[in-house]
């Protein structure tokens, strides 16, 4: 990130602009929606100056920059269309202390206008850097069309009760009040009643959550403080596999435990006030210890807090989800799970194979390369069979093991197996090989952790498919 997002305050404060052009125009039409005292200085205006001046939006002079021009200024924006003119008008505005920009030049300038969605006193800024103005405006109308104009109505109204609404005893119960007022009753009251249906009903919510909560307490004060734990699924990777209910539960999040896979894309979505804290485990490297994860999801839980806990793919697969829900209900913890997709189901709808096919499997293995006692065991005479597929997680470093089983036991050397690291991610890659070369097909690909090995499966994108490696020709033949 180059360019740090800020709002600016900018009642009352000077914004000064050299050029009285459209060219000024386009970024004037933008300020007047500010409290800021808007000064015009050059020659040859067009009609919108001369009409906001006369209108008294904007203090216009006709006539060159001068060094008095820019004094207190906050802002000074050179956007006369003409690179000596504005560098001079630049020039005179850092002098000045001021925030500096050439309109429509990027390297030039200390700041960017964003595109804005508004809705006052919300307001969205989209920036792209400068890099795509297209793209900044196609996310500022899809953004318009999920924002009803009687957003910022609703954040006018209840700014005005916020002091009352902050007697409330929890930010929990306070963030409980405000979404159900602004995405639920707020609308259906404008719709109903109009804006004094609005300020009504803010009120009488007020009560019915303050009632709530004291029935609540007056329930659960013997048995636990209303801390609770909610294990979510996040999938291989990709924040858009995410499921509406692990959105939503994220964002409302107090603490977030994260495995060592998790995303910083999806740990984004947190909220910023949220404690994010990590507790990963890494294969052959350090690791939390099972029995203090589920330490401190209690402490945090018994101290009131509404705990997520992210685990990459699905809690339910290779995901030690029994230890920690064990370790929360023996503590009288209020728990939940949100399914993810596992890693199996991402890798083989990127390379667009069946996981089970009629006529090559009605049987599907979830297995694991390696347990707590190193290599994992598992039923090699079934999985060497003919047309037998399965899902191999933690494979990479058992390959060799994996290959010499499976062929002891009968399997074929040329059965397919598809390998598939970082599954839906940017940097996702997928080689497709047979049992026999699986191991020296890993190391020429370089593959990295995570990945999953598909047994049985082939991929029907094209070796010369950009998420694909073409692996050099081995003496066996590769598949």
């Amino acid at each position: 990130m180059r360019y740090y997002p800020l709002f600016l305050d900018l009642k009352n404060k000077k914004v000064v602009f050299s050029g009285a052009g459209d060219h000024a125009a386009a970024k004037i039409r933008l300020l007047l929606k500010t409290e800021a005292e808007i000064v015009v200085i050059g020659e040859d205006p067009c009609d919108d100056v001369l009409q906001w001046a006369e209108l008294g939006k904007i203090t216009f002079y006709n006539r060159p920059l001068q060094n008095e021009d820019v004094r207190d200024a906050r802002l000074v924006y050179g956007a006369n269309d003409d690179l000596p003119a504005d560098e001079i008008a630049i020039a005179l505005g850092r002098s000045a202390g001021a925030l500096t920009n050439i309109v429509d030049n990027l390297e030039a300038s200390e700041f960017l206008t964003p595109a804005m969605v508004d809705r006052d006193p919300v307001t969205i800024a989209i920036g792209t850097e400068g890099t795509a103005p297209v793209l900044a405006r196609k996310i500022k109308a899809d953004i318009e069309a999920l924002l009803p104009a009687s957003t910022g109505l609703f954040a006018r109204i209840g700014d005005a009760f916020r002091p009352i609404a902050g007697t409330l005893k929890t930010a929990r119960l306070r963030r409980e009040f405000w979404t159900k007022f602004f995405f639920t009753e707020a609308p259906k009251a404008l719709l109903e009643g109009g804006r004094r249906a609005v300020g009504e009903r803010l009120e009488t919510l007020y009560h019915e959550v303050s009632a709530s909560d004291a029935a609540r307490g007056h329930v659960n004060s013997a048995v636990r403080k209303g801390g609770s734990v909610t294990l979510i699924g996040t999938g291989p990777g990709d924040p858009e596999l995410l499921t509406l209910k692990a959105r939503r539960m994220l964002h409302e999040a107090e603490v977030v435990l994260y495995d060592q896979l998790v995303t910083s894309q999806i740990l984004e979505l947190a909220r910023r006030e949220a404690v994010l804290i990590h507790v990963g485990k890494k294969g052959f490297g350090k690791s939390w210890k099972q029995d203090d994860i589920n330490a401190l999801l209690i402490e945090h839980a018994k101290a009131g807090a509404q705990i997520v806990r992210l685990k990459s793919g699905d809690p339910s697969v290779f995901g030690r989800m029994d230890e920690e829900l064990d370790a929360l209900e023996e503590a009288g913890i209020d728990w939940d799970v949100v399914p993810g997709i596992t890693a199996a189901s991402a890798a083989a709808a990127s390379i667009g194979s069946s996981l089970t096919r009629r006529g090559r499997n009605s049987a599907l293995q979830f297995l694991t390369g390696h347990d707590v006692d190193g290599f994992a065991e598992q039923d090699w005479n079934d999985l060497s069979a003919t047309g037998a597929t399965a899902a191999i997680y933690m494979g990479l470093k058992a390959a060799t093991f994996i290959r010499g089983r499976l062929l002891m036991h009968g399997a074929k050397a040329d059965t397919p197996v598809t390998i598939v690291s970082n599954v839906s991610r940017m940097d996702q890659k997928v080689i497709t090989t047979t049992l026999l070369e699986l191991p020296d097909a890993i190391k020429a690909a370089d593959m990295q952790a995570p990945a999953i090995l598909l047994l049985g499966l082939k991929s029907r994108r094209a070796a010369q498919a950009l998420n694909q490696i073409t692996l050099p020709q081995m003496k066996t033949g590769a598949a």
